[in-house]
């Protein structure tokens, strides 16, 4: 059963130029539209590419896979390269970052005017950060196993929505882990904090990075994807019903300072969907999410409370600028032990109390995680990172056998192993690595994501992808434009319309 697990990544990637600075040119006609384009898409601004792997059981499938779009793209990236790290490189003003362009057609619209929205709600800049969601689910015949041994009677979708649920709540709890060990964002350019207040300090005397000693991963702290609007958001991830209620009430509650925005300009132009909390349900920034793939035209809350949990998907993953592509196998490896360990171990429903630790964890972690020193709270009680972390690791061995007993391998012990060496010794983790290379070459932290971008440039750029695999998705590209002018074409009400039933 173990073996059916599937997974898939969503890795985003800034087009940046030559020289750095963040690409203004249109997303690229050979790459199709990006509106409908199953693999290749943008995030929030025209210039942040998002691959799409497809669900597989297969880990080097999934990677292979990355590796084909990232080649296929850079066959037509006019001089322009991928940024490898999560925090982005050197940016101008909020004017100077173009927002995501969709179509004329009424979807295509929306997805723009939500874009717009975030930048008038949160600024540009904060939309530029990237990351890796890791998208998760285990078979159907394992969560009968589990429903059979358990005694419960529920019907099997049912019972599998609660598994998730009580899977994601033990990720909150844990999630800390993953910044330590595979956070890779423990600098950034002084241009993305212009303005703002910050705890961070320089590299060195004359530097223009920023960072703190012990940081992990910057994109998760503060600097990050974080509002003060959200801050009055509790999420409840206890049930279904709870999050579905909790969420709904943010999209539906007015928000006096995006009153103040307004809904539309002088010449009629929207400025954002609406004014409450949250436009949409992806504007709630979390490290975690229950999905379900949902119809055309329904919201993701509808397809959630209407069908349950299909999958989960995990946020909180850096870009690795030491792999190509972003992540390798080691990392999926160990991802996987930690959601099956998250998903197996029992799991209480979350409190107030629990509630308020979880964000002054991740905090602390963000900022001084690798320091051996770094107290976090479990309980009532106060421990060391490393000791918590080794604490879980050994709890995750039974899970790592398991697997590796499934794929007859010996590879998630390893990964297991890998991590735990991380623990043991904070040099060995991707944030430290990097701020090492910086010291050792005397870089800043734009010139070392700088060389890293062209290493990785200079890989996919080696062999081009085959001539049966440029064909494959060049026709996806034409499919994807055919798609969107069909979409445009089948338009019957106006945007206003289309939004208020919406």
């Amino acid at each position: 059963m173990l073996t059916g697990i599937i997974r898939g990544i969503e890795k985003e990637s800034l087009r940046v130029s030559q020289s750095g600075h963040l690409a203004t040119s249109a997303h690229p006609q050979e790459l199709g539209s990006a509106l409908t384009h199953p693999s290749i898409t943008t995030d929030y601004s025209e210039a942040l590419l998002e691959f799409i792997t497809s669900p597989s059981t297969s880990i080097d499938e999934v990677l292979e896979e990355l590796d084909e779009i990232h080649r296929f793209t850079y066959q037509h990236l006019d001089n322009e390269l991928l940024w490898v790290s999560s925090m982005p490189c050197q940016l101008g003003d909020d004017s100077s970052i173009p927002v995501g362009k969709y179509g004329t057609s009424n979807i295509g619209k929306m997805k723009q005017v939500y874009r717009v929205g975030l930048g008038h709600r949160y600024g540009r800049l904060m939309q530029t950060i990237a990351g890796i969601h890791y998208n998760f689910s285990v078979p159907d015949e394992l969560w009968l196993e589990l429903q059979v041994a358990s005694g419960d009677e529920q019907s099997l979708q049912d019972y599998k929505t609660q598994g998730y649920f009580a899977t994601i709540r033990n990720f909150r709890r844990y999630s800390w882990l993953l910044l330590y060990l595979l956070g890779a964002a423990p600098a950034v350019c002084k241009s993305f904090v212009r303005g703002r207040e910050h705890q961070l300090e320089q590299v060195n005397k004359d530097s223009h990075s920023l960072y703190t000693p012990y940081a992990t991963s910057l994109r998760m702290g503060d600097l990050g994807y974080q509002s003060d609007a959200q801050s009055s958001l509790v999420v409840c991830y206890n049930n279904l019903q709870q999050y579905v209620t909790t969420l709904r009430a943010a999209l539906e509650k007015p928000y006096p300072a995006y009153d103040q925005i307004g809904l539309k300009d002088e010449q009629g132009n929207y400025k954002q969907l609406n004014t409450a909390l949250l436009q949409i349900e992806n504007e709630f920034y979390s490290s975690i999410r229950p999905k379900r793939t949902a119809d055309s035209g329904e919201t993701p809350l509808h397809a959630l409370e209407s069908r349950g949990v299909e999958y989960i998907e995990v946020r909180c993953v850096d870009l690795n600028p030491l792999v190509p592509g972003g992540i390798d196998a080691t990392t999926m490896r160990f991802l996987d032990t930690f959601l099956l360990f998250c998903l197996l171990q029992d799991s209480a429903d979350t409190n107030n109390q629990e509630y308020l630790r979880i964000p002054e964890n991740i905090r602390r972690t963000v900022y001084h995680g690798r320091n051996p020193e770094t107290l976090l709270l479990n309980g009532a009680e106060e421990v060391t990172l490393p000791e918590w972390g080794h604490s879980l690791i050994a709890a995750m061995q039974p899970v790592a056998k398991r697997l590796d007993e499934a794929h007859q391998s010996s590879d998630y012990i390893q990964a297991l192993m890998t991590m735990q060496q991380r623990l043991e010794d904070q040099q060995a983790t991707p944030a430290a690595t990097l701020l090492r290379e910086m010291s050792e070459n005397n870089e800043t932290y734009f010139a070392m994501a700088m060389r890293k971008a062209c290493e990785q440039r200079d890989h996919f750029c080696a062999q081009a992808p085959s001539a049966e695999t440029m064909a494959r998705y060049a026709d996806l590209a034409t499919e994807s434009k055919q798609q969107q002018a069909a979409i445009e074409a089948s338009d019957s009400l106006s945007f206003d319309e289309f939004l208020a039933a919406y």
